[in-house]
């Protein structure tokens, strides 16, 4: 069991007049209205630190304070590899499955949270992210001049980032480039996704074709931006989403149905899929030197 989160938010001028049972059963369908009913009349949800009932309504400036109880995680692959480390910077190999941040769920079973408690006083802090599902390399600031160098680098697309990932065959060229645009769309539990949308920010991927086999094709990808979950939503736009991804489907939109009554709507941080950060370069924000990272990836991806 974990130590339980309080998740607190500050009452929009859109939402005034909204009943607190409305406002956490319309922007987190996650849970059902009668549970949120149930935690609010437990005194788990907080308006200005006061106790409410169901029935509230809520004025803009409002804090709202949701104090989940503890609970039990679910299991993950919790070590993680440490390829570089010096006073300003990180670099490890996470694995598939590991998340990188607290959210759906996972509180302490995230990298973040395995980082807090071997470094608790100067945590590491990412400079960018890797899906739950993806593998491989990362990048993590130890100093404040690391962060906001690294940083820098990310935003002027100075980071080399290459990964391996796998698909089904296609009849795909052996080097193409993808550029579309990525943005919010709508989704029915999570409010919004990230997909294939003309209005997104602009995506740049630049594809090889590393090994056609039978029943499926090895890529190399890569990316020149940063976008959330950008290979998985190019790849599925142009026809070729990763073998055993859960979510994108071909179009870079996201499976919008679960397979059953029972089931729930994938998500993001469902696993299955086949990616895996093999390649990383950056210059080294204190001693300009340019470094080079490269970590094994899995056998489905040699």
């Amino acid at each position: 069991m974990n130590q339980g989160w309080i998740y607190r938010e500050q009452v929009k001028r859109s939402d005034a007049g909204t009943t607190a049972l409305d406002y956490y059963t319309q922007r987190y369908r996650h849970s059902s209205r009668d549970e949120w009913q149930n935690r609010i009349a437990a005194g788990q949800v907080l308006l200005n630190d006061q106790a409410i009932a169901p029935e509230t309504l809520l004025q803009p400036g409002q804090w709202l304070t949701y104090h989940r109880p503890p609970w039990q995680e679910p299991a993950v692959p919790l070590g993680f590899e440490v390829l570089h480390e010096d006073e300003d910077l990180l670099v490890i190999a996470k694995p598939a499955g590991l998340p990188v941040l607290p959210g759906g769920g996972f509180l302490d079973h995230t990298l973040l949270g395995q980082l807090h408690q071997r470094y608790p006083h100067d945590t590491p802090v990412p400079i960018h992210r890797l899906g739950r599902g993806t593998s491989g390399l990362m990048l993590l600031a130890r100093s404040p001049l690391a962060k906001a160098d690294l940083s820098r680098q990310m935003r002027k697309r100075q980071i080399h980032k290459v990964y391996r990932a796998l698909v089904g065959v296609g009849d795909m060229p052996d080097q193409f480039s993808l550029t579309q645009r990525i943005g919010k769309i709508p989704h029915p539990v999570l409010d919004y996704i990230y997909a294939a949308s003309p209005d997104g920010l602009f995506a740049h991927s630049d594809v090889q074709v590393l090994k056609r086999k039978p029943s499926s094709t090895l890529l190399e990808v890569a990316i020149l931006t940063g976008r959330p979950h950008q290979i998985r939503i190019h790849l599925a736009f142009a026809g070729f989403p990763l073998l055993g991804d859960p979510l994108y489907i071909v179009g870079g939109l996201p499976l919008l149905q679960s397979s059953n009554e029972t089931e729930n709507f994938p998500v993001p941080g469902d696993c299955g899929y086949h990616l895996h950060a093999y390649q990383l370069g950056f210059i080294h924000p204190s001693t300009q030197a340019s470094l080079r990272f490269r970590c094994a990836p899995p056998a489905e991806l040699c």
